[in-house]
């Protein structure tokens, strides 16, 4: 299929198959034409580059184990590597999935961090004026600090 067909299938755009196979995500097939040709096989690999990168995951972290991508055990399951392999630290999968979710968690605290500092900067510029964002905003929303209390 050309290379419309094949976005619209794997619900993404011809732009992003282009992408995609620029960072060597996707490798695809040419007619004798010139144009690119896509099959079942590519359209499933699509699918789960765009749900390994709508879970959080960088190109360049899916580029990292995307010669597992395919890898199908019997049931007809799609996984990155059988029990066999010996466990997540023989899956390359796991160790950037592991290494990414450490990046996250990092990137998460230094937010929450900054996001408290400001919270405690404005309660005690504004005081009573100050109104902390609402709890839906915040994952872990924080007491209002009053200028008796101390800063952290």
């Amino acid at each position: 299929m050309r290379i419309g067909d094949a976005a619209a299938a794997s619900g993404l755009t011809p732009r992003a198959l282009r992408y995609y196979e620029q960072r060597g995500l996707l490798t695809a097939r040419r007619t004798p034409s010139g144009h690119r040709d896509y099959g079942q096989h590519d359209i499933e690999r699509l699918r789960a580059i765009r749900e390994l990168l709508d879970a959080g995951l960088t190109i360049g972290d899916v580029r990292a184990f995307v010669h597992v991508l395919d890898i199908k055990p019997p049931s007809g399951v799609r996984t990155s590597a059988t029990a066999s392999e010996g466990g997540p630290g023989n899956c390359p999968v796991a160790e950037v999935t592991i290494h990414r979710v450490a990046d996250l968690s990092q990137r998460i605290e230094q937010l929450t961090r900054a996001r408290d500092r400001l919270t405690t900067a404005l309660a005690h510029q504004f005081g009573e004026f100050f109104h902390a964002p609402p709890a839906h905003l915040t994952p872990e929303p924080t007491a209002l600090l009053s200028r008796d209390q101390p800063t952290q």
